[in-house]
């Protein structure tokens, strides 16, 4: 599957194609990226496939979103400073979505630019940050607000990083491919619906095929003018939420996933007051979101706070706050201005249903 320069490719095609990669590379180091978790549960998997490389040097960073800011790509920069990396360097990022996209950030600035490639080892990061070249960190519990666009020499994707991950990572990774169900048409969203993950096959096919959906929605608009911001449905209020969680002193961090499940349910309720999607419809898929991720409660003030972050979402234009709304299945509209008080009523739904 190709998106421009970072193809993406899958399993034991993966695994040749890196192989290739790094003969025609021929870095003068390598740099592999990993968190503490990966570190123990991915890296041996990963050294085992690769037995062509010999020389390489570990940078790990913690594990978590808490840590996907300038303090970890200062540890990171330095690290890579001290054992003389130079811009015939690369980087290898194995991990989830916080180590591919803080060591893409890392990589596209170091020395002005370091190829890299990167490995995700989390459903999420395979579905959401394989395609599109997006790097970046957050900036305070404010999320992707420093970042470049730019494509890594290729992704590799092997599912049997997939067997170390808990169920809840899982989920977060299935509510992208969610998203990418509903953008795409009805028959997907169906698909979707019915995954199981533990019929590994099967799994594998829809894994690849949400993957396709976002890489072809990419190619099509790299920078995100257009149809690409059809892929933050959800997000608008699913990243404050992120964001809320992640330093409230008396709630848990909620996974990427767990916050954007809530935001596409509060973006369909929206949808069918401004574009009467089916009532039916957004019933359906509210039951199937509440059926995979437990709900959460939110206070007046949660609520306040959280309407308030929506202002740094990198969507929005000349100071309004802009979402990605859905018609129905595969008919969606973006830079849509939402009133408060639809805001409210959405969560109001939320609470009741």
């Amino acid at each position: 599957m190709s998106s421009q320069k970072g193809t993406v490719y899958l399993n034991e095609n993966g695994w040749k194609n890196l192989a290739s990669k790094l003969d025609n590379l021929s870095p003068s180091k390598t740099f592999i990226i990993v968190d503490k978790n990966t570190e123990v549960h991915c890296l041996p998997h990963f050294l085992g496939r690769l037995n062509s490389l010999d020389s390489f040097e570990i940078i790990s960073i913690h594990p978590g979103e808490n840590f996907k800011n300038i303090s970890s790509c200062l540890f990171v920069w330095d690290g890579l400073s001290r054992k003389g990396a130079d811009r015939n360097s690369l980087i290898i990022n194995l991990g989830g979505g916080v180590v591919t996209d803080l060591g893409g950030f890392v990589a596209s600035t170091f020395k002005r630019g370091l190829p890299f490639i990167n490995i995700p080892t989390s459903l999420l990061a395979m579905v959401d940050a394989s395609v599109g070249g997006k790097n970046g960190v957050d900036l305070g519990n404010i999320k992707n607000q420093i970042g470049v666009v730019q494509l890594p020499e290729m992704v590799l994707l092997d599912l049997s990083f997939l067997d170390s991950l808990p169920t809840s990572q899982l989920l977060s990774g299935m509510a992208e491919m969610i998203k990418h169900g509903l953008i795409e048409d009805e028959i997907t969203w169906k698909k979707i619906k019915s995954m199981d993950p533990t019929k590994k096959d099967e799994f594998e096919s829809i894994v690849w095929e949400s993957v396709g959906i976002k890489n072809k929605i990419v190619l099509e608009d790299p920078m995100e003018k257009g149809k690409r911001k059809l892929l933050n449905f959800g997000h608008t209020l699913g990243h404050a939420i992120e964001s809320h969680f992640l330093n409230h002193k008396d709630r848990n961090p909620l996974l990427h996933g767990e916050a954007i499940a809530v935001g596409m349910i509060l973006a369909t309720h929206i949808s069918s007051e401004i574009f009467d999607l089916d009532k039916n419809k957004v019933s359906d898929i509210t039951t199937h979101i509440l059926s995979l991720f437990p709900k959460q409660r939110f206070t007046k003030n949660d609520i306040e706070h959280i309407q308030n972050l929506t202002i740094y979402d990198k969507k929005n234009r000349n100071g309004k706050v802009l979402f990605v709304l859905m018609e129905d299945f595969g008919k969606f509209h973006y830079d849509c201005t939402v009133d408060k008080q639809l805001i409210l009523n959405a969560f109001d739904y939320y609470e009741s249903f």
